[in-house]
């Protein structure tokens, strides 16, 4: 390429590991030495069953690393030799056992080792079933990866090899060096945390039925997708909606209010900026019923609510407060009179207000907002919810910049 990019002359040990999308790293590979990168494979040996050792020397032009003691290395330390030499180690695929053995610090073989042994950025592309990749096991080392600084890109979402459908595909090759070079650019939100929340929250009445509102989750998973661009490590917490996770997010499921408060809390730690995206619910029925309920009876119209715990508001007042809490206010009147007064009554450092009087914004592809700060300043920003969404994190960077 004719354009210097991040990855030009540096040093880039790509890590394969023993799956199907072992293909994937082929063109990988290819890309990353196209834009310059000086690519040395390391292939655990479950790995050599998918692709043979030989294609990668052909398009990296350097002999792929098997044995965690080479003979042929100096004092036959190879993995010490190439931790020093690596800019970047990047597994991928990144199956759920290497995965596993990379957050909790084990070193088997020489790719592990590397990872542990090497003081240089980390990246991971994950690969592997639905089910794995939803496990709480997996989700619980993924996030101390998160923790340790890691870069996370992907897994998509779509048809696997097995035939299940779901998320846990590993990324495409354009879209994984497109998120690094971005991330590794050194963003405005380079080596930031980032937490946000998107879509709406389902409180069940009972196992058919349940309260909930019309968001659609957009703005939450354009924000999330632009704090990435920007170069922070995302974690986007979801209510149920049917969005595709963008590339290099770290993305959690919940369905309650109760869950997403769980989920906040659990991923506070080390947060830099949390954004409160998701429409979530009030209340919630406080007896949620085992089975149906019938229309013949009044137990529909008498149905008792109970108050949710306000997320938002449990942030700004938490020990581990982010440097910077924001919110979001939809509000079909008044809206920034009633966006201040949330402002001023959760401790939030900003608010986004949106008008959604008959319905409007929610699922749309273009948004208005207002960015309302505690110092008293206001800027509207327009367009499609993916340009707003950049334009709001580069108010948000500012801000967060000046507090270090």
């Amino acid at each position: 390429m004719a354009e210097t990019t991040w990855f030009q002359n540096k040093h880039i040990v790509l890590g394969v590991t023993g799956g199907i999308a072992c293909y994937k790293a082929c063109e990988l590979a290819r890309e990353l030495g196209r834009r310059g990168a000086v690519v040395q494979v390391v292939m655990t040996e479950s790995a050599t069953a998918f692709v043979s050792p030989l294609t990668f020397q052909a398009l990296t032009g350097r002999e792929v690393r098997l044995s965690l003691l080479d003979p042929k290395a100096e004092a036959g330390m190879g993995h010490i030799e190439l931790a020093r030499w690596a800019d970047l180690i990047l597994v991928a695929p990144c199956t759920a056992n290497t995965l596993a053995q990379l957050a909790q610090g084990q070193a088997p073989d020489l790719l592990t080792t590397l990872w542990v042994a090497a003081h240089c950025e980390k990246a991971i592309a994950p690969a592997m079933n639905q089910q794995m990749w939803k496990h709480d096991l997996a989700q619980e080392n993924l996030q101390r990866l998160v923790s340790s600084g890691t870069h996370i890109v992907g897994p998509d979402s779509g048809i696997q090899a097995c035939g299940d459908v779901g998320s846990g595909r590993m990324s495409e090759p354009m879209d994984i060096v497109l998120t690094l070079e971005s991330a590794l650019s050194r963003g405005p939100l380079a080596k930031r945390k980032v937490v946000i929340t998107a879509g709406p929250t389902h409180e069940p009445i009972d196992p058919v039925r349940y309260i909930a509102n019309r968001s659609s989750g957009k703005m939450g998973f354009a924000l999330a997708e632009a704090a990435s661009r920007l170069g922070a490590s995302v974690t986007l917490i979801a209510g149920p909606v049917y969005l595709q996770t963008p590339v290099g997010v770290s993305r959690i499921d919940v369905e309650t209010a109760a869950e997403m408060f769980e989920a906040v809390h659990q991923s506070l730690d080390d947060t830099d900026l949390f954004i409160g995206a998701a429409a979530v619910c009030d209340m919630r029925p406080s007896h949620p019923s085992a089975n149906k309920l019938k229309k013949s009876t009044d137990d529909l119209s008498h149905i008792t609510l109970t108050e949710n715990p306000d997320i938002i508001q449990s942030v700004a007042n938490a020990k581990n407060r982010p440097k910077l809490v924001v919110g979001f206010a939809a509000e079909t009147d008044d809206m920034l009179a009633h966006a201040t007064q949330k402002l001023t009554a959760k401790s939030l450092d900003i608010i986004i207000a949106n008008c959604v009087e008959n319905g409007q914004i929610f699922g749309q592809d273009d948004t208005q907002a207002t960015i309302l700060s505690s110092h008293g300043d206001a800027q509207v920003v327009s367009g499609s919810k993916s340009q707003v969404a950049i334009d709001i994190l580069n108010t948000l960077s500012e801000r967060l910049n000046t507090r270090i």
